[in-house]
């Protein structure tokens, strides 16, 4: 999911849960309120892999150059 994608659904959950607190409606408030727990746990394992993508790839790049300088060193 897109981070605009999740942002829309967590304001709909809010939005959602507003409607439901004015109308009295505790079902739709409580779904509203779990779309926007579900919508920010999906942010976050978003972010959490992206950083985790980040550190892979930092790791790799740092590995080739130790690599290279052991390479010639041996030279």
């Amino acid at each position: 999911m897109s981070k605009v994608s999740e942002k829309a659904k967590k304001s709909k959950g809010k939005a959602k849960e507003k409607v439901g607190r004015i109308s009295g409606d505790r079902q739709m408030e409580t779904e509203g309120h779990a779309e926007q727990a579900a919508s920010m746990a999906r942010e976050a394992a978003s972010k959490a892999k992206d950083g985790a993508t980040h550190a892979v790839g930092a790791a790799k790049d740092s590995t080739r150059h130790v690599a290279d300088k052991v390479k010639n060193t041996v030279r």
